[in-house]
Order: structure tokens, then sequence, then C-alpha cells
């Protein structure tokens, strides 16, 4: 059997978030497997690049041999419909589904129509489909057509990190996430104007560069709050685990998550979470390790950071549960393992 493959993505494999994260373990995962993994950068700009970058991008894929083995990231995968029907029967055509392309929040309908009509025809391609949570199976199956038996749902993996000391003074919230319309860094901070009256301190950890003008309107937000002295939009970080490791709470707002790897590091470490019920998140989120609240509701977000900044006890017996279900998740190797299973079968 030939264990190759090429792995093409969007932009940059280096940015820090969750789906390039994943991706990268990934590549590692499977040459740790014995299988040799040629990156293909598909440039930026997707899932609405320039024409020109679209046709590169197709241009590079079309000059593959034929009978490649070829795994494709969602991002970009998605608006490649004409080119993925035109070389479906030539290629050994892979997708990887982080979330449908058309649950991104701030989306206009017609956008969103158009995404949704384009990802659907795209995923009649694959020979198989990777996909990070059963909730984003469950949705393929559902509303785009994609047999179950082509799908493959290999969760994010999670790696041991030292727990959270969860001694801050005063109370540390640590929030992370991109700044985008989609994570609700926005509900969190209306939520964190509800509790000036107690003591805590507050970071948000994520890249600004992807949206400028969320990343504005964020720390316009702060301001008009009078939270300065108390929030932190500190850009991205290299280690986020560094970061949960001397937190007290997790907080993140997302609207709505296709898993939430970082909700699986938060529970790793102990870290009592706060967060939205939303997509896949209280897959991954046991109920006893914190709590989710509606989406958009500031009100109950904030009620929920203040029984854990001032109920001890209650704060105890969720990190306590957080540590826990982490235990229990799965490592990138077994990640790893069933994606490789999969791939075998029609390499």
């Amino acid at each position: 059997m030939n264990r190759s493959l090429i792995f093409a993505y969007p932009g940059r494999l280096d940015l820090n978030t969750g789906g390039y994260a994943y991706d990268r373990k990934v590549i590692g995962g499977l040459e740790s497997l014995g299988w040799t993994v040629t990156p293909l950068s598909l440039g930026d700009g997707f899932p609405a690049p320039l024409p020109g970058v679209r046709a590169d991008a197709e241009a590079q894929l079309s000059a593959l041999e034929d009978g490649s083995l070829v795994v494709i990231d969602g991002l970009a995968f998605g608006v490649l419909d004409d080119w993925a029907i035109r070389e479906a029967e030539r290629l050994k055509i892979v997708a990887l589904v982080h979330h449908p392309l058309a649950l991104e929040t701030g989306l206009s309908q017609v956008v969103q129509a158009d995404l949704r009509a384009r990802e659907k025809r795209a995923l009649r391609a694959p020979r198989l489909v990777v996909v990070t949570s059963p909730m984003t199976a469950r949705e393929l199956t559902a509303h785009y057509a994609v047999p179950p038996e082509t799908i493959a749902v290999a969760v994010p993996g999670t790696e041991p990190a030292p727990r959270a000391s969860a001694t801050g003074t005063p109370p540390q919230i640590l929030s992370i996430g991109t700044l985008i319309p989609r994570k609700g860094h926005d509900v969190l901070l209306d939520a964190l104007k509800l509790i000036q009256d107690i003591e805590w301190n507050a970071r948000i950890v994520g890249s600004r560069d992807l949206d400028p003008a969320t990343a504005d309107a964020l720390e316009a937000k702060v301001r008009a709050h009078g939270l300065q002295n108390r929030v932190e939009l500190t850009g991205e970080s290299t280690d986020t685990r560094a970061a949960l490791a001397s937190a007290d709470i997790f907080a993140l707002a997302s609207r709505y998550e296709g898993f939430g790897m970082v909700f699986a590091e938060a529970l790793s470490q102990g870290v009592p979470i706060v967060a939205c019920a939303a997509g896949a998140v209280p897959e991954v989120v046991p109920a006893e390790a914190g709590f989710l609240v509606p989406v958009d509701d500031a009100e109950a977000f904030a009620g929920a950071l203040r029984r854990l900044l001032t109920d001890p006890e209650e704060h105890r017996r969720c990190a306590d549960a957080a540590f826990e279900a982490g235990a229990r998740l799965p490592r990138w190797h077994d990640t790893a393992q069933i994606i490789a299973s999969r791939l075998a079968n029609i390499a």
C-alpha cells in the first residue's frame, strides 16, 4: 500500500487557531504512523478568496498525478465544488470538515445560502469525509446528503498538561479564541460588566489579525464598559496551556463550535468552564464541569461566572469534575489512528 498523501490547506499552516492546530497534529500523527505527507498551501482568503487565488489553488490540485490521495481542509474545500466534481474520478479526494462553512456567525442570508449549496455540492466528490465531532457528522448526513458510511469521526486529541492551581488573587478569568464574531467575546465583555462589583481579572487570548474590525470593536467595548484596568486583550499566544495553568475559570461565549479544542484543553487542566450550549460544546463539556448557558445571554453568562467566583465549594466541585473528564479524553495518537485506518482503505 502506498502510504503517501498531499495535505492541502488554505493560508498558513502555522496560524494559531483550533482548525490549523488540528491540521498540524494530524499531519504529525500520520507521519509518526509511517505516512509521507506533502503539505500544499492553497493560498489566502478562503472561504472567499480572490478569483486568481481560487484559480491558482485549483491549478495546483489539478496538477497532481492521477490516483493521488489528497486531503483538503474544509475551509477551502467547501468552495472548490466545481473542481471537486471535475476531479472526483481522477483523484482520491478526502475532505476534512471542522464545521460547515454556512454556520459561521455574521454571514448574510445570501452568502450563507451560497456557501451551503456549494459545500453540499462539493461533498458529493470525496471518497472520505473526516469530521471532528459526532455533531458535525450528524449535520452533514442530515443537511448535506453525505452518506454516514463515508464519514470518519476523529475527535481532536488532548495531551496532558499541568493542572491549574486556581489560586489567583484576584481570580483569573481566561478566554481563548480568535477575535471573530462567532467566538462571542462581545457577550463575555457584557457579562463581565455585570459582575464589576466582585473581584476578578480577565484575559482574552486570540489573534486580532483575521478580523481587525471585530478586534477594534472589542477594544471599544472594553473602554465603553470601563474595564480597561481589568480586561486585557493579549493577542495570540504560543503557549495556551501555560495560560490555562494559571486560570481560575475558562470562559468562552462561542455562538457555534464544530468541536472546541480549547474546551477539551481546559478540562484536561481542571479549569471550570462557563460557555454556551452551542454546536458541539455540550458534547465536549460535561454539565458538572461548569455552566452552559443560552447563546447571546450575557445575564446568564454573568450569573454563571458569579457563582464560580463567589462559591469556593462550587468552584472546587466543577474543577474536580473538569479534571476527571479531561483524563478520559482521547490523545492525538488516537485521532491519527482513526484517520490513518480509513485512509488505508482508499490508498
